[in-house]
């Protein structure tokens, strides 16, 4: 047999995604892949079901369409004070996935660096490998998830071409302050380096955090690839329309790499889209109180249950600490989670490039009653693991990390 490609030796298939699936096998609540079990806005729905009906069923332009591309314009100016212009800068994209990976293949050759803070959102690791790039790591250390700044310039001294940036930040939910992008802008212009930022989680920040973007910074304008979706704002995982954002003669490069990648997303789905797109910010601050409520009802709960956590600053994730039940492998303890709690979590080892296995990640862009469903299980955890030691039955937890479930 022909030998097969050897870029994806270095990394299995998505732990996230894998465990929904472990969690539909046994029937466990799903907390671990990032999206919600509520409907959109019925505007949208309703949107959605005109454009059904009507005539907008063919290819759109291949960096998306013209309504949408204005539409997404004029949001962007009212959040960040950045005005761009739609026919230059601006590219739609397969969701936020293609938006990243698009980006890293039109700014980087095989052999570049790029920087990555850990923990980071998995894709990130693979997008590097897969565009032929070499990560490297700066640890974000909880529990704040701050950074230090000469181990980040440590990092710039080592000539990368661009820095990847999660802000909010998935696993953690840390937002990144002024001060904090201020010190990456300064190492981006001194450096002349890209900062590729992924905002998906623009909206969901919790009080007294701020969402910054990093293009509205003075002077970086040239520097930023800014990279997002609709899917979380509007509850909308698997209508897979993305964006990026970026200077007219890097959004020429990441246009082409887009039309060969997936040619262009969804016509009607954009059109649809627009309706949000306009929304006014009462939708946005609505957005933000529903969200601050799941996360105070779930973090509560892991409090009374006794279970430790980092609070979410923004996103909608939260960090466990599982230390305590002495997990030698985060992700036979997850499966064992969803098969004898009835809860699905994502292993923390995924995350993060060191090896660790203290933390696991839930989330909670669900409805109130699944996650009390949730909480109501989790209130067994740990009778179920001083039974398990007991009896035996938690000596999964002591096989390598990084095994693959085949389901």
């Amino acid at each position: 047999m022909p030998e097969l490609s050897k870029r994806t030796e270095n990394f299995t298939d998505s732990v996230i995604r894998r465990m929904t699936r472990i969690a539909n096998k046994y029937g466990a609540v799903n907390l671990s892949q990032g999206f919600p079990d509520f409907d959109p806005p019925q505007e949208l729905k309703d949107s959605l079901a005109k454009v059904a009906n009507g005539s907008i069923h063919q290819y759109a332009v291949t960096w998306g369409a013209k309504n949408f591309r204005d539409s997404l314009a004029k949001k962007h100016q009212l959040f960040t004070g950045n005005e761009i212009d739609p026919e230059t800068q601006i590219v739609v994209t397969c969701g936020s996935t293609e938006a990243m990976m698009a980006s890293m293949l039109a700014v980087t050759n095989p052999g570049d660096k790029v920087i990555v803070f850990s923990p980071f959102y998995e894709n990130y690791g693979a997008d590097a490998i897969l565009s032929g790039a070499e990560p490297i790591y700066v640890p974000l250390r909880p529990p704040h998830f701050g950074f230090d700044v000469e181990e980040l310039e440590n990092a710039f001294r080592q000539n990368p071409k661009a820095l990847i940036l999660c802000n909010p930040s998935n696993p953690c939910g840390k937002v990144f302050t002024l001060d904090e992008l201020e010190i990456i802008a300064k190492l981006a212009l001194k450096y002349d380096v890209f900062v590729i930022t992924d905002e998906v989680y623009e909206h969901i920040v919790y009080e007294p955090y701020k969402h910054i973007s990093f293009a509205s910074l003075p002077g970086v304008a040239n520097h930023t690839i800014t990279c997002s979706s609709l899917s979380k704002t509007y509850s909308i995982t698997g209508w897979r329309l993305g964006y990026v954002i970026a200077p007219p003669h890097v959004t020429e490069v990441i246009r082409k790499v887009h039309d060969f990648l997936t040619v262009g997303a969804s016509a009607p789905l954009q059109e649809a889209a627009v309706t949000a797109l306009n929304f006014s910010k009462s939708y946005y601050k609505e957005l933000k109180q529903h969200y601050t409520e799941k996360k105070d009802f779930f973090i509560n709960g892991l409090k009374r249950i006794g279970l430790k956590y980092t609070e979410p600053q923004g996103a909608y994730y939260v960090m466990v600490d599982v230390s305590e039940f002495g997990v030698k492998d985060d992700v036979a303890f997850c499966e064992w989670l969803a098969k004898e709690v009835g809860v699905a979590a994502v292993p923390g080892s995924s995350f993060f490039k060191h090896k660790e296995n203290n933390y696991i990640r839930f989330h909670f862009a669900k409805n109130i009653s699944t996650l009390d469903d949730a909480l109501k299980r989790l209130e067994s955890l740990k009778t179920k693991v001083i039974k398990g030691k007991n009896e035996g039955n938690t000596v999964a937890w002591e096989r390598r990390p990084g095994r693959v479930y085949s389901l």
